[in-house]
């Protein structure tokens, strides 16, 4: 979701996965997602990940993306930061490795491997079907920055 999020109608832009590597390093970030993960990354004191989910192509396509956009420049996000894993429900063992607090996601596939282990989950960007009482649905990258802070303690 910080690329390739869905579109405004649901759909999918499968340029990034599908498409020629020129074509991929320009698909572009999600709207606004750059700048909202700048605002995150500074609430939680540079303590954020990137968490996904690929094969080793697209793993390797996702870190040079990353580099082509200047990712970490952008957001804060330390080059370190960043885990791949071959299943969606592996991101558990990362996120309890790691102590995440906080999961934003677009598959509630994740979010159910998640629950009971990270207390703030928000289900991201547009889903037809409904969305589970327990996660937080936000639609975009604006909408993910309030509902994060809104958990958050003054201080």
């Amino acid at each position: 979701m910080i690329q390739g999020a869905a579109l405004p109608d649901g759909g999918a832009d499968t340029t990034f996965l599908s498409g020629g590597e020129a074509a991929a390093m320009r698909t572009p970030p999600s709207d606004k997602a750059f700048d909202v993960l700048a605002r995150l990354v500074k609430c939680f004191a540079g303590e954020a990940w990137v968490i996904s989910k690929c094969g080793p192509r697209v793993q390797q396509r996702t870190v040079r993306w990353l580099d082509h956009h200047d990712f970490y420049r952008h957001t804060g996000v330390p080059r370190g930061n960043v885990r791949f894993c071959r299943k969606r429900a592996d991101k558990a063992a990362h996120c309890a490795d790691l102590g995440i607090t906080h999961m934003i996601d677009d598959r509630i596939e994740v979010h159910e491997a998640l629950r009971g282990l990270v207390p703030h989950l928000f289900v991201f960007g547009v889903h037809t079907g409904p969305i589970p009482s327990w996660a937080h649905h936000t639609r975009t990258w604006p909408e993910a920055e309030v509902a994060v802070r809104a958990t958050l303690r003054p201080g």
